[in-house]
């Protein structure tokens, strides 16, 4: 079985749901888990080579883009975020089409280094799914007709929000987090009605644990099949949680003791039964077993590492080896994930990566704070360098794949990258 089948097989089919093949229409692309379908993708480009469109973005943002036909869909603030936007464009050419911009009318706290709208958003092909934290969770038609929307109270943080929605067959799937009442919740997509939520425990305000230190969750879920059925598998702030998609009950659950705060900026990495989770911060980190109910416990641990380099874009594995983009030592690593032996440690990439790894093919594409994208051949033997292509401004983003092109988002722009 070739890599991609072995990883792709891995998650729910069902995801897919109405998206066409070729579309990326979630965070981490069809699959949640940074898995392309395509075979090849770009491997040479620059702020002027291989540039089919770029779309001038109104504000900053974190936000990545998603692709579904002949329609890009990207979120970005306005106003220090008291107006919060979804933005689609024209596939062909770049051109707006339509945008709905929530006048939230509140300037809520953050970071600046996390600005509003940070949740990339998610679509099956009929609707498209965006949540603006305290705003509200919205969903629109293809055509950007409001269809409903659900608020779900106050989400406040120093460093803001960015979880974004999934969608599982008819049902989307929002981590509410972080704030005091941090929580996961589904929705029926057609009418927007709550069908369960699961709360997640919390300490005073939701920013900080009881010694002081920091707190919070920033993380989408991803979708796994376990033990012959579906399951939701979020890194909260303490703990690996897997929920039953149909009515949100709690499946297992495997703590991460975390010296430095409980921050989960990374989502979890999930292969071949096991679940890899990197604590942000450059807190803990563990691999650990999956399969049973309940409190799964150090007995299921594989490794447990008291510190680790910052953890916010998460990576994959590949037949036993995880590859992570590293955001305080701007480095790429591999590490044998049966023991959290690190096979190398690699610099060329020369900035800090708050983005994600995704696979096209046999090729890893990752984008650092500085706007360059490393392309590497995942080898746990050493770092293969394939490309390192620049735009030269900052992003924060993770790439899009989609129909053999390529959309980045910057601070600046969002561009189409496709080879002539």
């Amino acid at each position: 079985m070739s890599r991609r089948l072995l990883l792709a097989g891995l998650v729910v089919s069902s995801l897919l749901n109405l998206a066409t093949a070729g579309d990326w229409p979630a965070f981490r692309g069809p699959h949640g888990n940074g898995w392309s379908d395509e075979k090849s993708a770009p491997t040479k480009w620059s702020s002027s080579e291989n540039i089919r469109w770029k779309f001038k973005l109104p504000d900053t943002g974190n936000s990545s883009p998603i692709v579904v036909g002949d329609k890009v869909f990207v979120t970005c603030a306005q106003e220090k975020g008291a107006k919060r936007g979804l933005y689609c464009l024209n596939r062909a050419d770049g051109k707006e089409l339509w945008s709905q911009v929530v006048d939230f009318g509140r300037v809520m706290p953050t970071h600046g280094t996390n600005p509003y709208c940070a949740p990339t958003p998610a679509s099956d092909g009929k609707h498209v799914v965006v949540w603006h934290a305290t705003a509200g969770l919205y969903c629109y038609d293809m055509n950007g007709k409001e269809l409903w929307k659900q608020d779900l109270g106050e989400f406040k943080h120093i460093w803001g929000y960015s979880c974004s929605p999934i969608i599982y067959k008819n049902t989307v799937i929002q981590n509410f987090a972080p704030g005091k009442s941090s929580f996961i919740a589904a929705f029926d997509i057609d009418t927007g009605k709550q069908l369960w939520r699961t709360d997640e425990p919390t300490e005073g305000d939701g920013e900080k644990r009881a010694d002081g230190s920091w707190m919070g969750c920033w993380n989408t879920p991803v979708v796994v099949k376990q033990d012959g059925a579906d399951q939701v598998v979020c890194f909260q702030p303490k703990r690996v949680v897997a929920y039953n998609p149909v009515d949100g009950k709690i499946i297992w659950e495997c703590g991460l003791k975390n010296h430095k705060g409980d921050l989960a900026y990374s989502s979890p990495i999930i292969s071949d039964g096991v679940c890899v989770a990197l604590g942000g911060f450059s807190g803990s980190g563990m691999a650990f077993k999956l399969g049973g109910t309940g409190d799964l416990g150090e007995k299921s641990q594989l490794w447990y590492k008291r510190l680790n380099p910052q953890s916010i874009g998460t990576g994959v594995i590949i037949n036993g080896y995880l590859y992570v983009p590293d955001a305080g030592p701007n480095t790429i690593r591999c590490i044998e994930v049966a023991t959290g032996k690190e096979m190398w440690t690699d610099r060329t990439s020369g900035g800090a990566h708050w983005g994600s790894i995704i696979m096209v093919g046999d090729k890893a594409y990752v984008t650092n704070q500085s706007g360059t994208t490393v392309i590497f051949r995942p080898n746990p033997e050493k770092f293969e360098l394939i490309a390192k292509n620049e735009l030269g401004e900052h992003s924060d983003s993770t790439p899009a794949v989609s129909n053999g092109e390529i959309f980045i988002r910057t601070y600046g722009h969002l561009y189409c990258i496709a080879e002539k």
